[in-house]
C-alpha cells in the first residue's frame, strides 16, 4: 500500500469569541494517491472517516469530535432544509426537529402573526402539489407555438424524452432479466441462494448460464439492489410524464399565481407534504446535516421548509422559503436543489441579498449534469451571480466528491467550476435516513451541500459571534486540498483542483475547527 506523504504545521491557537481547540491541522501531498477504498464496514461511513487516520477521504468527522469537541457543547443553531418534505418523526430526526414555540398546533390561527398559519415545523409552499414539469417547458407554454423560442424548447424536449425513453427501456430490460438469471443461477447450483464463484466453475458452461452470471456479476459490480432499480425505473417515468410532458399542469392545485411575488397566500403547515409524498431525498439531507448517528452537527434545530416538488422548484416558492428561513431564526440554509432555467432570478437573488443583510449562511448543490456551470456557462440555479457579478458573500456552492484520493476523486457526476463553484465535499454513496425509518445510500450533490451545511452549523454553534461571511472564508480555507490532477467528470482529461473549485478543497471539520481557533 502506497503512504500518503503527510506533514503538519505547529500553530499557535487561540479562541476569538468562541470554544478554545487545539490540535495540528492535517496538511497534504496532493502527489501521492491512495490505493485504498472503504471496507464493508467503512462504506456507510466513510465521509465521516480522516484522510490520515482511515486513508479515506472524508471530512474527518469522527476525528473531529473524538480529539477536539469531546464534551464541548455550543449554543443552539436552527438550519433551515428547504427541500421536498422530511420525515420529522425518523429516529435519527424527531429530537432534532425544529418548532414554533409561537405558534398554536391545528388552531387555523396565526398565533405569531408572521403570516403563515399554523406553520408548527415550518412551511408547505406546494400545498397538496407533488410532481412539476421543469422550468423549460413551463417556459414554452408561454410562448405562441410555431414561434423561433417554441421551437428551441421543442427540440430540447424532444431530445431529452427520446434520452429518458432509452434510459427506462435499460432499466425495464434489467427489471426482467435479473429475476431470470437469478433463477437460473439458483436452478444450475441447486440451492436458493446465488454463489457466483461457485456457479463460474460449473462446467459443462451452458450458454444462458454464461449469460445469467455476466448479467449478475454486472448488478454487483455497480451494487444495482432490487430498490434503486425501482427508483431508477419511477425517475425515468416521472421524467415523461410530468417533467417533459407539456400536457402535466402541477401548479394549478396550489391555488397561487406563480408568477406574481406578492401573491402569498398560499401553503400549508403540512411540511410532510400530502398522503404519498415522497420526502425521501429531504430526510436524506436532513439525516446527513443533524442525524442523530449519521448526521455532522449535534447542537441543530432543523426547521422543514417544504418547497422542491418532483420537477423544477418555482423562483416564487425558494426566494419566499428563503425569506421565511431568514425571518424564523435560521443560521444556515441548505438548498440540496438546482434548476437550468430560472424567469424570476431576481426574486431569489433579492432574497439571497436580504440573508446576507441578516447573516444567513447559504448552502447551495452545484448541481449533476457533469457541467461546467461558471457564468456563461451552464447554469444551475439558484446561483449568487447576477451578469457575472457575486451579488453576496454569504453563499457556498459545493461539488460531490467520491471516496479515493486519486485522480477519481471528484463524484462522476458533479458539476464544477472554478469561478461558480467554492468547495468539495461527499457526495458518493452516501449513507442517512429516508423516509418510513429507513436508511440508503444515495448520489448527488444534494448530499455534498448538508455535509458541508453541518460543518457551518457546529461553527455557527461554537463561535455564534462569527458572521456569516466569515463561517464561509473558514470553511473554504481550511479545506484539505484535492488530489493534484483529477479526470473531468464523466471525460478522460485532467485538470488540477483549481479547475473545479475556487479553493481547490476538500470540506474538512476537523481544520474548520482548528482554523475557527486562530
Amino acid at each position: 500500500m502506497k503512504r500518503l506523504l503527510l506533514f503538519v504545521l505547529g500553530l499557535s491557537l487561540t479562541a476569538c469569541g468562541g470554544v478554545r481547540f487545539k490540535g495540528e491541522p492535517i496538511v497534504v501531498s496532493t502527489q501521492k494517491p491512495l490505493e485504498t477504498t472503504p471496507s464493508t464496514s467503512q462504506k456507510n461511513e466513510w465521509a465521516q472517516l480522516d484522510l490520515v487516520q482511515d486513508q479515506i477521504p472524508g471530512m474527518s468527522v469522527k476525528r473531529a469530535y473524538s480529539e477536539l469537541i469531546l464534551e464541548k457543547e455550543g449554543v443552539e443553531v436552527i438550519v433551515a432544509i428547504i427541500d421536498s418534505g422530511v420525515d420529522i418523526e425518523h429516529p435519527e430526526l424527531a429530537s432534532n426537529i425544529w418548532i414554533n414555540q409561537d405558534e398554536i398546533p391545528d388552531n387555523q390561527i396565526d398565533d405569531d402573526q408572521n403570516g403563515y398559519v399554523d406553520d408548527v415545523y415550518g412551511w408547505n409552499f406546494l400545498g397538496d402539489s407533488q410532481n412539476e414539469n421543469l422550468e423549460y417547458i413551463r417556459l414554452q407554454k408561454k410562448e405562441d407555438p410555431g414561434s423561433d423560442a417554441f421551437e428551441v424548447y421543442e427540440k430540447k424536449r424532444q431530445k431529452e424524452r427520446n434520452k429518458y425513453k432509452s434510459r427506462l427501456a435499460n432499466f425495464l430490460f434489467l427489471e426482467d432479466q435479473i429475476p431470470q438469471s437469478r433463477q437460473i443461477i439458483k436452478d444450475a447450483l441447486g440451492t436458493e441462494t446465488i454463489d457466483l464463484d461457485a456457479a463460474r466453475n460449473i462446467r459443462p458452461m451452458r450458454p444462458e448460464l454464461s449469460e445469467a452470471i455476466a448479467m449478475m456479476s454486472y448488478v454487483e459490480s455497480v451494487e444495482i439492489t432490487d430498490a434503486i432499480l425501482k427508483k431508477a425505473i419511477k425517475q425515468y417515468r416521472d421524467a415523461l410524464e410530468y417533467h417533459h410532458n407539456p400536457d402535466f399542469e402541477g401548479r394549478s392545485i396550489v391555488g397561487d399565481d406563480p408568477d406574481n411575488l406578492n401573491d402569498r397566500d398560499y401553503g400549508d403547515g403540512r411540511i410532510q407534504g400530502p398522503e404519498g409524498t415522497d420526502t425521501d431525498h429531504g430526510t436524506h439531507v436532513s439525516g446527513i446535516v443533524a442525524g442523530k448517528t449519521v448526521g455532522v452537527a449535534k447542537n441543530v434545530k432543523l426547521m422543514v421548509i417544504r418547497a422542491v416538488p418532483n420537477g423544477d422548484e418555482y423562483d416564487k416558492d425558494i426566494a419566499l422559503a428563503i425569506r421565511y428561513a431568514v425571518d424564523n431564526g435560521a443560521k444556515v440554509i441548505n438548498a440540496s436543489f438546482g434548476k437550468s432555467y430560472s424567469p424570476h432570478a431576481d426574486w431569489v437573488h433579492d432574497a439571497i441579498r436580504y440573508a446576507a443583510a441578516n447573516d444567513v449562511l447559504l448552502v447551495h448543490a452545484a448541481g449533476n449534469d457533469n457541467a461546467n456551470v461558471n457564468p456563461n456557462n451552464e447554469s444551475n440555479f439558484p446561483d449568487d451571480y447576477d451578469g457575472g457579478k457575486e451579488i453576496s458573500k454569504n453563499v457556498i456552492t459545493v461539488g460531490a466528491s467520491a471516496w479515493t484520493y486519486d485522480e477519481n476523486l471528484l463524484a462522476v457526476f458533479s458539476n464544477y467550476g472554478n469561478i461558480s463553484v467554492d468547495v468539495f465535499a461527499p457526495g458518493y454513496k452516501i449513507y442517512s435516513a429516508t423516509a418510513g425509518q429507513g436508511y440508503e445510500r444515495l448520489n448527488g450533490t444534494s448530499m455534498a451541500a448538508p455535509y458541508v451545511s453541518g460543518v457551518a452549523a457546529v461553527l455557527r454553534s461554537f463561535y455564534p459571534r462569527y458572521s456569516a461571511e466569515k463561517i464561509k472564508k473558514i470553511i473554504i480555507a481550511s479545506g484539505v486540498p484535492m488530489y493534484g490532477e483529477l479526470i473531468v467528470p464523466s471525460g478522460e482529461e485532467t485538470y488540477n483542483p483549481s479547475f473545479y473549485s475556487k479553493s481547490g478543497k476538500l470540506v474538512n471539520l476537523y481544520n474548520a475547527l482548528l482554523y475557527a481557533s486562530k
